[in-house]
């Protein structure tokens, strides 16, 4: 089993869970089909096609930053003519004072994540030439959610669960020793406290797209606070001389 680090950060993430065309939600957190969904982006895989060998990755989470959750309200269809109306089921355009189709849309704001992402080394292997070389332009949960780069923290990483505790962090840290960061794990002890979420993809086509629910386990670890940074410019060097392996 090998691995890779990706660093999610852009101005904006959405990571549904429930999202029905009317109300898309967003979980706290980068979700297991929305990582699988940017891995088959990269590789150049359509809706419908096997995702096998993806199903066998298992990510790992550090939330550097959760960001600020927004929702953006949209209407679509108002003020048309009949003969360009919304089509309904049957055909047939919405009633007359129901032209107008709401949704509201919720985005987490300034967010960043970093992921460990393992599985068989060949899987890995073929998932880090797509992030190197991407078929078409991964997003961060929706397509009007492009990332930040570097998407993919590329440098050799023996276990990268563990150099989730040595990457720069994406927090501010001033006058502490150390800084609580919230890690969600895959697995866990049955006896400890967990969660569910349902976001594990069966079928990723088109229309019929299904999923089924998993269970994930958060912990908040105590990292030195020589991992946070001063401000933004202090980050983005910090994050250069680690992709370099220049150390500190």
């Amino acid at each position: 089993m090998s691995g890779l680090l990706l660093r999610l950060a852009g101005p904006l993430q959405s990571w549904g869970e429930r999202s029905t065309f009317d109300l898309r939600d967003t979980a706290g957190f980068p979700t297991r089909s929305g990582l699988i969904g940017l891995l088959a982006c990269t590789l150049g895989r359509r809706r419908g096609e096997p995702l096998d060998d993806l199903a066998t990755l298992s990510f790992t989470i550090r939330v550097d930053r959760p960001g600020v959750r927004l929702i953006d309200y949209h209407t679509t269809g108002g003020g048309l003519p009949p003969g360009a109306k919304v089509p309904t089921a049957d055909g047939k355009g919405r009633p007359s004072g129901k032209g107008t189709v709401q949704t509201w849309r919720e985005y987490l704001s300034d967010a960043v994540f970093t992921v460990a992402v393992t599985g068989p080394d060949e899987v890995i292997e073929r998932a880090q030439d797509g992030l190197r070389r991407p078929h078409w332009q991964p997003y961060l949960g929706r397509r009007s959610c492009p990332p930040d780069a570097p998407l993919l923290l590329d440098r050799p990483c023996d276990d990268p669960v563990a150099e989730l505790r040595r990457v720069p962090l994406a927090r501010r840290v001033r006058g502490a020793a150390d800084v609580e960061v919230d890690f969600l794990h895959p697995h866990g002890s049955p006896d400890e406290v967990h969660s569910e979420v349902h976001d594990v993809p069966t079928t990723f086509t088109t229309i019929d797209r299904a999923y089924r629910s998993r269970p994930i386990w958060r912990s908040t670890e105590h990292l030195p606070a020589a991992l946070g940074v001063t401000d933004l410019a202090d980050y983005t060097r910090r994050l250069a001389d680690y992709l370099h392996g220049v150390t500190a």
